[in-house]
Formats: structure tokens, sequence, C-alpha cells
């Protein structure tokens, strides 16, 4: 990987990452209300804060495997699969919901659109080590 395009991989794992952190931050801070839910039950709204910590893990791991992304190919896998996952549900409930509102579209764009691809040029140019 020549300097140049690990420095811009580099920054586009930057970029990304701002969306989870963002994200699971509005989500700890707001609970359920950020979502324009009328529902304010306890259990929901505790659920969403824990999903909310999650989404701030999983941003916050991407950001960490930044100095050293040439060598963190498992952990950036792991986060991935974890990402497309949390994606493919979205995707199912968009489908059997018959509705996706753009906050949807958008989330769906970078669980099973940036992430994937992100990994994919992560993936072309790693160096494993054990």
């Amino acid at each position: 990987m020549s300097p140049r395009e690990r420095r811009c991989l580099q920054a586009a794992i930057g970029i990304a990452s701002l969306v989870p952190i963002l994200a699971g931050i509005a989500g700890i801070l707001g609970g359920i209300r950020p979502f324009g839910s009328g529902l304010l039950d306890a259990a929901a709204d505790s659920h969403v804060r824990y999903l909310s910590g999650l989404l701030l893990g999983a941003g916050l791991g991407f950001v960490s495997m930044i100095p050293r992304i040439e060598t963190a190919s498992r952990g950036f896998r792991l986060l991935t699969l974890i990402v497309v996952c949390g994606g493919l549900a979205r995707l199912a409930d968009a489908v059997l919901s018959e509705t996706a509102p753009l906050p949807v579209l958008f989330a769906l764009t970078m669980e099973l659109g940036v992430t994937p691809m992100l990994w994919w040029w992560q993936s072309r140019t790693r160096i494993d080590i054990q």
C-alpha cells in the first residue's frame, strides 16, 4: 500500500466512523426521542440507549484501527460483519414494513454499502499479523 493510499483509506475510515459515533451519542443521550417516536416506554428507551452504545463502540473500534490500518484485518473484518448483520436486520424491517424513510436509507447505505466497501479496500492492501 502506498503512503498516499494508506492516508486516503485512513481518512475515509475516519470520516465514515463519524456516523456511528455521532448517532451512538445521540441515541445514548436522547434515547428513543431523536427517532421521532411517541413511544416513551422505559424498556424501549433503554434498549435504544444500549444499542446506541454498541453503535458508538463500533465507531470507536473502527477509529482505533486507523493508525495501523494495514495490519488490522481481523478486527476490521469482525466490525464489518457486525455492521452488515445490523444492516440486514434493518433491510428486513424496511422490506416487511414496506417503508424506508430517508434516515433509514442513509443508514442502509452506510451499513450495506460504505462499510463493506471500506472493508474491501482495507482487505486488498492488508498485512495479516497473527
